[in-house]
């Protein structure tokens, strides 16, 4: 018996003392190995960090009215378990569905997704949940809707009959989110942020870096409960804000031109309209506006990808007219155009290819200039096919920058396609159609540079980068001339005859155009295009344009205005009606560019100057 009790004691003794050593063997381990980590670890868990958001910058106009600016938001949280403990789980489900639903959504769709939140259980799913959002129609949402919540919320209280305190389980918190006071205003150019924060288009991607700033950080240590310790080492490094943007454009001329193609759009149903306004002596972009258009506020609504697409940089077309401006600019320029010389107009052989006026008959035997104001193709084939010849017309195609991007500080801008080979293929050149496919920014800097006296501009739409705490312009963008194209001598001389197409009442296809307080320079285009999936030209689509500027002698604006297949019943005549401007005698809804131009003179504008 004593034996057993001694190998008892033994075993017990044994046993204590070898978990004597283990537990000696894992203090010394954690104690003094593992030490160092274990601490970091630890310290990592006793401090706390927060990050702190900058507030990103405003994008401005030219007299720095706010085009794009951060806004208080709010965001809708519930707590599943809190609504269900108060029994109004399904009463906050429909409330919820009801005000936050979008226009476009169907109440039962939302009450369903609101349901999977407000019913959500924690991981180990034996409770409902503490926490829950409601993405996306319960984030970052407008002040109108987190009133009508809050309301709601209230209602619930006073039927529990508990304090405007109490939390039955709907927050609204404070948040931020980028606003654009213009709705549609401008949204091409500006783009937007998502609700995450992040650039998505426009010029907010562009100018991320610019306008984001850097975030900064609060670490300070806490006990157990997360409440902050006694002479804790708090480290605090301040956010930094983004500068703010000051664009070229000016607000009023931007809203101008949208609602004009609003009216256009309305009446003429095109695929698609791109107008662009310019400062001709700086290319400094005043307004730019397309069609089909969105909000970028509720980006989210729209579906497709056409209404995203700035059609003034990222879309090419065959040009047309307008394009006869660089045949019209070199003939001069060497010489070559007699406005008073003679030539047979309706059809001209090239090779093996019959090209035709626009009215196939032609007017008989007619001069340069008249060629000029009919738009007459015929015309410009003899001028830039046969007297200016190919290597020349390819020459001033190059020195007027259609064959390179613009460099436009604009993002997705995309180069003119110039590829002749054939002799048909210049002579189509020289009028606008064929191996000829440039972008409405290219066309725009052209004329531009006729306007201004020869000299090819670099189109830009950022003015200035401002500190938005102390409003001190960081950096400018001044106006930067790329080269000169043709002489001031030649400018001012095709000037004067881009003036007659629109000056010449009888025969001039810009003559809609004329106003009587401005001296208007320009040119129409009526260019065939090619459907998708077809070979040849249709006979009942086309690309309207006109560009012009005012007032001729000394130009302040240029506007190019571009319709993109209008619905003209298969006439092209009508084309001349999309460049009607309002008047007493007419109650065509205008289309044309120059609606933009108040009735009442501008200071900036000079009145109609005869010689």
């Amino acid at each position: 018996m004593t034996k057993k009790i001694k190998f008892r004691s033994l075993l017990i003794g044994g046993f204590f003392t070898l978990l004597f050593v283990v537990l000696i063997s894992r203090v010394y381990w954690i104690q003094v190995v593992e030490a160092s980590v274990l601490l970091k670890s630890a310290e990592k868990k006793w401090e706390t960090d927060k990050v702190i958001m900058p507030v990103r910058g405003s994008i401005l106009d030219r007299n720095d009215k706010a085009l794009a600016i951060e806004s208080t938001a709010y965001t809708v949280t519930l707590n599943p378990k809190m609504l269900n403990n108060n029994h109004i789980t399904e009463e906050a489900i429909q409330g919820l569905a009801e005000i936050l639903k979008e226009s476009n959504e169907t109440k039962s769709a939302l009450v369903n997704k609101i349901r999977e939140r407000a019913t959500k259980k924690n991981q180990d799913n034996t409770d409902f949940a503490a926490y829950a959002e409601i993405r996306n129609e319960g984030w970052k949402i407008d002040k109108d809707k987190a009133d009508q919540v809050r309301s709601l919320i209230g209602d619930f209280q006073t039927k529990l009959k508990q304090s405007k305190n109490a939390n039955v389980g709907i927050t609204v918190m404070e948040d931020k989110k980028r606003y654009y006071p213009g709705e549609t205003l401008a949204s091409h150019i500006l783009g937007y942020t998502n609700k995450e924060g992040e650039a998505a288009m426009g010029l907010e991607l562009k100018l991320n870096d610019t306008l984001k700033g850097v975030p900064g950080m609060l670490s300070y240590e806490k006990d157990g409960k997360g409440v902050e310790l006694p002479d804790a080492k708090v480290n605090f490094k301040p956010a930094e804000d983004g500068n703010n943007v000051r664009l070229t454009i000016d607000k009023n001329i931007q809203f101008y031109l949208e609602s004009a193609l609003a009216k256009v759009n309305d009446k003429w149903h095109p695929k698609s309209l791109t107008a662009i306004a310019v400062d001709p002596q700086t290319m400094e972009i005043l307004g730019m506006a397309n069609t089909p258009t969105f909000n970028p506020n509720k980006y989210g609504a729209f579906k497709n990808q056409s209404d995203f697409r700035n059609g003034a940089v990222a879309s090419r077309y065959e040009p047309g007219s307008t394009f006869k401006i660089v045949t019209l600019a070199a003939t001069v320029e060497e010489g070559l155009f007699n406005p008073n010389e003679m030539y047979q107009s309706g059809m001209i052989r090239v090779e093996d290819r019959e090209l035709h006026d626009h009215n196939r008959v032609g007017w008989g035997k007619i001069s340069f200039l008249d060629g000029l104001k009919r738009s007459s193709n015929v015309a410009f084939v003899k001028l830039g096919y046969e007297k200016l010849t190919s290597p020349k017309l390819k020459d001033y195609i190059s020195k007027f920058g259609f064959d390179q991007k613009t460099n436009i500080d604009m993002p997705n801008e995309v180069s003119g396609l110039i590829d002749m080979k054939y002799p048909s293929e210049y002579a189509t050149a020289t009028y606008g159609q064929g191996k000829v496919v440039v972008t409405a920014i290219q066309q725009t800097a052209a004329y531009a540079a006729i306007a201004n006296g020869g000299k090819l501009m670099w189109p830009h739409i950022v003015k200035d980068i401002i500190d938005s705490k102390t409003g001190k312009t960081i950096q400018s963008f001044a106006p930067q001339v790329v080269r000169q194209v043709v002489s001031e001598k030649t400018a001012k001389q095709v000037s004067e005859y881009l003036e007659q197409v629109v000056s010449d009442q009888d025969i001039g296809t810009g003559k809609l155009a004329y106003m009587e307080n401005y001296r208007v320079a320009g040119k129409t285009g009526t260019a065939n295009i090619v459907l998708p999936g077809e070979k040849t030209y249709s006979t009942n689509s086309w690309v309207i344009s006109f560009i012009g500027y005012a007032p001729a002698e000394n130009p302040k604006i240029l506007i190019t205005l571009i319709a993109d297949q209008p619905d003209l019943g298969g006439n092209y005549h009508w084309a001349d009606r999309c460049l009607r401007r309002r008047s007493k005698k007419s109650s065509a809804n205008p289309c044309n560019i120059w609606v933009l131009l108040p009735t009442s003179r501008p200071r900036w504008l000079p009145r109609r100057q005869t010689n």
